[in-house]
């Protein structure tokens, strides 16, 4: 496992910036507004032949009339549970403001226990977090870091921050990047070495759809832990929040991103950005677990999202949730399917699973139909066996004739690809009509298995 940086502060001192510097991305959305991070994000970094992962949290703040408030100062004491170094960013340009010292205060109090000294309302919350992740709680150093410090002036005033009792003081610019070389020299040289986790090779898979929809919920489900923020207002994760599951035998990296809205619902810019959020985890991710409202059904939003999967040929599983709140009568569920699947036409051969998030109903279904659509999604099949196919099939039912030229399919292949691509080599290639490929298509879905994979096929010239 890698060491783990956790970047805290209050809203608006450039923990974002400094993530994204220190990740090589733009994974963090980074606006002028405080309080635009909400959930704590993940990335990895690298300095000098040294591997870490970094945490961006939202600002810590009290008093405000965020509504997210309370759930963010949680966020913000778990990252410092999972963390090994916390570096407390401040901004030289503000000085030092009453949200400051009482982070300072926080932190102070987590240097002598060398455990977060949650508040009441949320120690219980802790505890059980604690109790399913096997967090110790303990951190090795705690580093201060003076932001926007882009000309020796602002270095020189940065001197005040001394007052708040955390040691020496590093100063940087998270956005053009002075003295974060130097800065990163220091982190990675207290830090301890581990053995580096890979990914490499495991399923990413993403919850995807649209607001209010429960993803955040099956997240926090299936980790046994509030990994994101879930409150009822529309819209509250931001970021793609990229997990790794590991249990009962199950590993994948496990993708919560924001409710995608259409373009004109877009309320902020931070919003445009969270949208974009989601689309580049669609295009990344393996697997799409499309979550759907029971009550609502599947509208015209969340075709768009499975357009968007399917273009992307990417695995689909379809998710009715809160499954629990629908009244149920004779054959609801079977109904309620063939309506989700009239509308996928013509690619209807996805799996579809009732479940309750919140109610924790079906939900390693989820994840054991999310490996099983993986699987089909790299399966490779021979020339013998594709050979042994096509040709009963095309006896069978042959493509009509062209202006009384016999059309003729010779053979067909798999073309290795990252996803199932196949090649059909006939003499008249123009000839083929779409409802004969679509025929071929669930032809070779029903022999094979294809369920939840978008399939191409390529007529070539034989």
């Amino acid at each position: 496992m890698s060491n783990i940086i956790a970047i805290v502060g209050r809203p608006n001192v450039g923990k974002s910036t400094f993530f994204n510097r220190l990740t090589g991305t733009r994974k963090a959305i980074v606006d002028e507004q405080p309080g635009v991070t909400r959930d704590r994000h993940y990335g990895k970094g690298h300095w000098n032949g040294i591997d870490f992962s970094v945490i961006d949290t939202g600002g810590y703040v009290f008093g405000s009339e965020d509504v997210f408030e309370k759930q963010i100062r949680l966020q913000v004491e778990i990252a410092l549970l999972e963390a090994d170094i916390i570096l407390f960013m401040v901004d030289v340009t503000a000085g030092i403001t009453e949200q400051d010292e009482k982070v300072a205060s926080l932190l102070r109090k987590y240097l002598s226990s060398k455990k977060t000294p949650l508040s009441s309302d949320n120690r219980a919350k802790r505890e059980g977090w604690e109790r399913s992740s096997g967090a110790g709680g303990e951190v090795k150093k705690i580093m201060l870091v003076a932001n926007k410090t882009d000309t020796s002036e602002r270095e020189h005033q940065s001197g005040e921050f001394y007052k708040l009792g955390m040691g020496d003081i590093s100063c940087i610019s998270s956005m053009t990047g002075r003295g974060t070389g130097e800065f990163l020299d220091k982190i990675v040289g207290a830090l301890e070495q581990k053995p580096i986790e890979t990914n490499i090779g495991i399923p990413k898979i993403a919850i995807v759809g649209r607001p209010n929809a429960g993803k955040s919920s099956l997240l926090n489900a299936l980790l046994g832990e509030e990994r994101a923020i879930v409150t009822p207002v529309a819209g509250t994760t931001r970021d793609a929040l990229h997990t790794h599951y590991k249990k009962y035998d199950h590993e994948f990296i496990l993708i919560d991103t924001a409710g995608i809205r259409k373009k004109r619902k877009y309320e902020e810019v931070v919003e445009f950005y969270s949208n974009l959020r989601a689309i580049r985890a669609i295009e990344e991710c393996d697997v799409c677990l499309i979550m759907l409202d029971a009550r609502l059904g599947m509208e015209a939003q969340d075709v768009n999202i499975f357009r968007l999967a399917e273009r992307n040929k990417k695995g689909v599983v379809i998710l009715v949730n809160k499954w629990d709140l629908v009244k149920k009568e004779t054959a609801t569920a079977k109904e309620v399917e063939e309506k989700i699947k009239h509308k996928m036409a013509p690619f209807r051969d996805v799996p579809v699973l009732f479940i309750s998030a919140l109610n924790k109903q079906r939900i390693m279904k989820v994840v054991e139909e999310a490996e099983k659509v993986y699987q089909k999604r790299k399966k490779r099949i021979s020339d013998e066996e594709l050979k042994e196919f096509i040709i009963p099939v095309v006896q069978a039912h042959s493509p009509s004739s062209e202006k009384g030229n016999l059309v003729d399919i010779s053979s067909m292949i798999q073309i290795p690809a990252n996803t199932p691509v196949f090649a059909i080599h006939v003499n008249l290639p123009k000839a083929i009509k779409e409802s004969y490929k679509r025929f071929l298509e669930n032809q070779l879905r029903e022999k094979f298995d294809f369920c939840g994979v978008p399939l191409q096929i390529h007529f070539r010239k034989s």
